[in-house]
Parts: C-alpha cells; structure tokens; sequence
C-alpha cells in the first residue's frame, strides 16, 4: 500500500466520532477462540486509547443453527446493551451451494440478529467473514482453491447480512490481501484452517477499523508478539480493506444510528412549502424554519415571507440525534403578482376564463388552500386565453411561474 494514501486515510479518519467504549459480544466458533480474538481485540483498542468491553459465546464447530437453538447464545444477548453482537458461521457453512445456504443458513442468522435487535434497539449485527482455509476444500470443486472459498464466503457474508439489516467486519478479504501481497507472512497454523497469531491480529485489526470507524495508527505499541514489520502490513491491510469500502461493508457507526434526510416541495400557497423528513432510529422530529417558527412531526407545511431561510430538522430517539437542512429563497415571483396583464374571470359551475399575453397552458398548475394539488380540467385555449374549471372555488393556480387566487363568482 502507498503510504500517502494511509496519511490521507489516517487524516480522514482522526476527524470522526469522539466513541471511545463499545460493548462488544462474539458469537462463534474456533476460528474465534483461537488466540482469543476477543481479548486480542481489547488490547490492540488498548492501545489505540479506546475501550472494548467483551463477552463470547464460542463452540468449536458451531454453525448459525446450532447457535439459534442453544438457550445459551440468547442468555449472551440478553445479558445487556451490546453496541455489537459479531457472529460468525461454522468456517465451512457460508461457501455451500448458493440455495443450501439459503435454507440451512441465512433463516437461523436473521433468527439471531432478530433477537439481537429485540434487546437492544440501538444494537448492531456484525457479521464476521471469514476466510479461506489454506488450499481450499477439496471436496467441492467450486470452492478447492484458497481464491474460490474465500470469494464464496465474502459474498455469502454479505447477503447474510443484507438480509439481517447488518454489517460485515471484512476479515476474509484482508486475508486475501495478505496473501496476494505479503505471502511469506503465515496466517495458518499447521492444519491449514485456522488462524496463526498473525492471522488473529489481522482479524482483530479488522473488527477494530469497522468497529470504531477509524484507522489504527503506525507502529502501534501493541504487535500481540509479532515483530513490528509484520504487526505493520498487517495494520496497513485492515486499514485499507476497510476503509476503502465502507458502503461495501455496510457499516454504520453507533455515533450514527439515527439519521435524518430532509426534502422540500413548493405548496400552492405563495411562499408555501411542504416539508418531508425520512428518518430512521428516532421517534421526535423537530423544525426550526429560520424565521422564529417551528413545527414538529415527519411532514410539515409552513409559509414564508420574502426572503432566505435555513430550515433546520432535528431528529432524537434512543440511539442519538441527527440534524438536516436546507435553504428556501422566496423572492416576489414566488407571491401572487396582480400587477401583471393577467384577467381572471369567475363563470358559472366553477369555471374560469384567463386572458393575457403568450399563456403557456403547459405551464398552468392548481392548489387548494393547504398546498394539494388539484385536478385542472382546460376546456378552451387559445394563445392568449384559457378557459378551465375545477371542483372547488377555493384555489389558486400557478401561471407562468407567478400564483393567483381564483375570484369567486359572487
């Protein structure tokens, strides 16, 4: 890896979250408890300055079912508020045939990160991908080269966790980055499964960029044992997997669980707007429309005077606050403009007849009091004259950019 690209990474990431303490809860197998993980993963946050709370449930050879029928693994969950519960599949399970995953795998994974997101709203599910074992498995030939298992679980890994409304913390790619690019560093141990030291810190490495959103910096005191130049490309891997592909991965710090996108459509009323809120963890939405007005609620209309407003959205809930907003310029072609040659006449039956200069009948719109668009039925239409009805009296329309209210016929 180029290291102005790691400074700019590092940079990028020292301006994120203040979070300094996650709560963290692994559910897994060997390939967890191998040179405890968990408590490796303490450590390298240790000395990042941050904290990582743990607790595990691992049974060697434990495949997504197996967990989701142990009343154990629910007991973990429930035990308390976990920012992230990690869980991991039997190393085998995910690079099965696409449909025995489907049926044999991805139900009991939901089923896990269902009761997950019970206990806790604000909690995450993180899914652990892991890698391919040293030669592949030579039982299946789709998957009896390192390159072809590793690729069938990191796709298997991120349907899993599309369909569970979760993440992936993306080990088995750093893995494959290690390989293409430092081969002599040996990942394995002896049965060409499971993880070296090197190969639990570069997972640990992994969990901590996803987890905590941010870079490990160079030449980290912690090296879990391995020289330094080792400890580094190893770094230098999670960084850039992760990092590179948030959206990829799917991640979503705890910082911002609650998030807010707001939108604006211009009313029927001269100045007036609806507004729109879309929001996700919070259940209170606050407006301020910059002129000492506010409103509350998902959908808001409101009516300016000429001028500029920043409108501010607020949404809190249990998992934080997020904010949103946009300007709205009103100017004198928003208000209604009688001084220009337009005539409208009021006719019997709730129609109306316009004359003036160069009508644009493509550009004529009608709106009731509240802003709702209503159906405008034109009749006869000449260049400079339109005649038009509606179901009610009580409308304005919009021509050639300006707003008129409807004379009632009296």
């Amino acid at each position: 890896m180029q290291k102005p690209l790691l400074i700019l990474i590092l940079f990028v990431t020292s301006l994120g979250f203040a979070q300094q303490q996650l709560n963290v809860l692994f559910i897994g197998n060997s390939y967890t408890y191998a040179n405890d993980l968990p408590g490796t993963l303490v450590q390298l946050a240790a000395a990042m300055g941050d904290q990582v709370n743990v607790d595990s449930k691992t049974n060697g050879g434990y495949t997504f079912q197996m967990h989701a029928q142990d009343q154990v693994t629910y007991q973990k969950i429930n035990a308390q508020a976990w920012d992230y519960v990690v869980i991991q599949g039997q190393s085998q399970e995910p690079s099965f045939p696409f449909g025995q995953v489907n049926t044999q795998s991805i139900p009991f994974a939901m089923q896990l990160a269902d009761s997950v997101y019970a206990n806790h709203e604000c909690a995450q599910v993180n899914y652990f991908m892991t890698w391919g074992r040293e030669v592949g498995d030579p039982q299946w030939d789709s998957i009896n080269t390192f390159h072809k298992m590793n690729a069938r679980l990191r796709d298997a890994y991120l349907r899993i966790a599309d369909s569970s409304m979760a993440s992936v913390s993306p080990v088995g790619s750093a893995w494959r980055h290690i390989r293409d690019t430092q081969p002599s560093i040996q990942l394995y141990v002896g049965d060409g499964s499971h993880p070296s030291v090197a190969g639990t810190y570069l997972a640990a490495s992994v969990f901590y960029v996803s987890l905590f959103h941010k870079a490990i910096t160079p030449n980290l005191a912690f090296t879990a044992g391995l020289d330094a130049v080792t400890a580094q490309y190893l770094i230098d891997a999670a960084n850039l997997v992760v990092l590179d592909s948030m959206n990829t991965w799917m991640l979503t710090h705890p910082d911002s669980l609650t998030n807010v996108a707001i939108s604006a459509q211009v009313g029927g009323i001269p100045g007036g707007y609806l507004f729109e809120a879309n929001c996700s963890h919070c259940d209170q939405i606050t407006w301020d429309f910059g002129d000492n007005q506010t409103g509350t609620g998902d959908q808001v209309a409101h009516t300016f005077a000429n001028g500029s407003y920043w409108v501010t959205c607020t949404a809190t809930g249990p998992c934080g606050q997020a904010i949103d907003s946009l300007q709205i310029t009103v100017g004198a072609n928003a208000i209604s403009s009688l001084e220009s040659q337009i005539s409208i006449q009021a006719l019997d039956g709730h129609q109306w007849h316009i004359e003036g200069n160069n009508i644009n009948q493509f550009d004529i719109m009608a709106f009731d009091y509240s802003g709702k668009v209503l159906e405008l039925k034109l009749q006869d239409v000449t260049k400079d004259a339109i005649k038009f009805s509606l179901q009610t009296s009580f409308a304005f329309i919009r021509l050639n950019g300006h707003y008129y209210r409807l004379p009632v016929r009296g």
